[in-house]
């Protein structure tokens, strides 16, 4: 009996770790998903985001406008395990913005060890 009453203790503790973590991303850089999730949606972006002379696809430029219009988002995104393990290069990932041409950049926004031109 003793034995089942520790395993429901650990389950809870995990289950509350758990929520923890989740409450931690909703307060994050990106409130409604985690800046991993968040990579994934700019698929579109992989080439332009790993050779600077590669064209930026209108379908990039879309969904990296959604993220823009939260910088610390954009800039988890660009930093993130996801986008490392694509083989984005972030020096490169942070110049899409300026390649798509949008006026209302976070210009100067310093994202880790980069600048966002």
């Amino acid at each position: 009996m003793e034995y089942y009453s520790v395993v429901k203790c650990f389950c809870i503790l995990g289950l509350v770790a758990i929520y923890g973590m989740g409450c931690a991303y909703a307060a994050g850089e990106c409130p409604k998903s985690t800046p991993d999730a968040e990579a994934m949606k700019l698929y579109p972006c992989m080439s332009a985001a790993q050779n600077a002379d590669a064209a930026v696809p209108s379908s990039c430029c879309a969904a990296v406008k959604k993220l823009g219009q939260n910088p610390k988002c954009l800039c988890a995104v660009m930093l993130s395990d996801m986008a490392k393990s694509s083989g984005v290069k972030p020096e490169i990932a942070l110049t899409i913005p300026k390649r798509c041409n949008f006026a209302d950049r976070p210009v100067g926004y310093k994202c880790g060890a980069y600048t966002l031109p």
